[in-house]
Order: structure tokens, then C-alpha cells, then sequence
């Protein structure tokens, strides 16, 4: 049997809990509260094909009050750009306000669900003293949605790559992570549901690294 890791890493969406329906759904179902019909599935495409091609969400050298900010920046292209790409954008009256309460409508319990393994498994790890920690590539929202969702009781710490100034796969996150637990790498596990970014990233890190393929 494998020695107990000293902490247990896990990612975050498509790891401990996942969008309800499809982001398209979420996207065009506030969309129509503003008068804009659109295919979910041509929206959740665009969506797909916007998030892949941006930059990754980290902001090295930004100072930590600036953050949310970018954040929202960075969120508010992602969603102009789809909905262009979904040739719908130009329909909207007022993107601001629609945006904003889009924005913070993913800071809620409502658009995610936890899978159906994560609340045993974060128990049984409890149960045996292994501490745990979440690592993700997500913004600041993921602490009030960590709490909506009754999961921060679980974790010792949180690690995100808009505080870090590094995203996965890059090795500076995961490091980060493990300076909060004064952890050296052979002792840590991460477990994430990206191929790349959570066990190819974790692997280059030096921890063992977990793929969790929900597919």
C-alpha cells in the first residue's frame, strides 16, 4: 500500500463539482432576461471555443486589491467574445448589466452540483488525517462558492491562479500550494479532472498526480 500523502490537492470545477446543464444554458437563459434569444448550443460552442482561445487567468505582479477586477475583465471578454461569435452580441441593450449579473450569479450555489463521490471520499480522507487543499485555475469566486455549497469546512487551504500570478500547468501554482502546508512535493497528491493541466502539470511538479477522467 502506497504511504498516506501528507496533503491532497484537488481541482475544482470537474473535480468537486460541476455546471449544471452546459455554460451555454447558464449564458443564454439570462441572456433571454435581457431580450436576447440565442441556440444554447451554438452559445455553448462559442463559449468552448472563446475560453480556449484566451490567455490563461493569472495576473503576475498585480497587486492582490486590483485582482477582482481583472478578474471580471477577463470573464467580460471571454462572454463578449461568445456572444460575437454567436453573432447575438449587437442585441443586447445593455451587456453591462446583463454581464454583471451573470458575473455573480456564478458566485452563487446555484449554477453547480457537487458529484456524487466527493462528499464521502473528502470525509474518508478527513477520517484519516489527511490534510487537503483546492487548487485551481478558477478566480475569486470560488471562496463564496466553496462556501454556498457547505465544501470550505473540507480544506486547509485555497490556491488560485489569479492570486498566484500562475495557472496550470505551470509548476509556480502548485508550489504555492504546497509552501502553505510546508509540504515537499513526494509528500502531496493532486487530483484534477484537465489532463494537462492537473496531471501532467502536478507530474512536472514533482507531486503525485491523480487524473480523474468524469468522461
Amino acid at each position: 500500500m502506497a504511504e498516506q500523502p501528507k496533503v491532497i490537492f484537488l481541482d475544482a470545477v470537474g473535480t468537486l463539482f460541476g455546471i449544471k446543464g452546459s455554460v451555454g444554458e447558464v449564458y443564454g437563459s439570462i441572456a433571454q432576461r435581457f431580450g436576447v434569444e440565442v441556440s444554447l448550443e451554438e452559445l455553448d460552442q462559442a463559449f468552448y471555443n472563446s475560453f480556449k482561445k484566451s490567455e490563461k487567468m493569472a495576473f503576475p505582479g498585480v497587486p492582490l486589491e486590483e485582482i477582482p477586477l481583472r478578474e471580471f475583465e477577463w470573464w467580460e471578454a471571454v462572454a463578449i467574445n461568445t456572444f460575437q461569435e454567436a453573432g447575438v452580441w449587437e442585441k443586447f441593450t445593455d451587456f453591462a448589466s446583463f454581464f454583471a449579473e451573470l458575473y455573480d450569479y456564478f458566485a452563487t450555489a446555484e449554477p453547480w452540483f457537487i458529484y456524487n463521490d466527493v462528499i464521502p471520499v473528502l470525509e474518508h480522507w478527513q477520517n484519516l488525517g489527511i490534510t487537503l487543499g483546492v487548487l485551481s485555475n478558477f478566480d475569486s469566486r470560488l471562496y463564496p462558492v466553496l462556501d454556498a455549497l457547505e465544501l470550505t469546512k473540507f480544506f486547509s487551504s485555497v490556491t488560485i491562479s489569479t492570486e498566484v500570478g500562475a495557472a496550470k500547468p505551470e509548476a509556480e501554482i502548485f508550489y504555492a500550494g504546497l509552501a502553505k502546508h510546508d509540504c515537499s512535493a513526494d509528500a502531496a497528491w493532486h487530483i484534477g479532472d484537465s489532463f494537462k493541466e492537473d496531471y501532467q502539470g502536478a507530474k512536472a511538479a514533482g507531486l503525485r498526480a491523480i487524473w480523474l477522467n468524469r468522461n
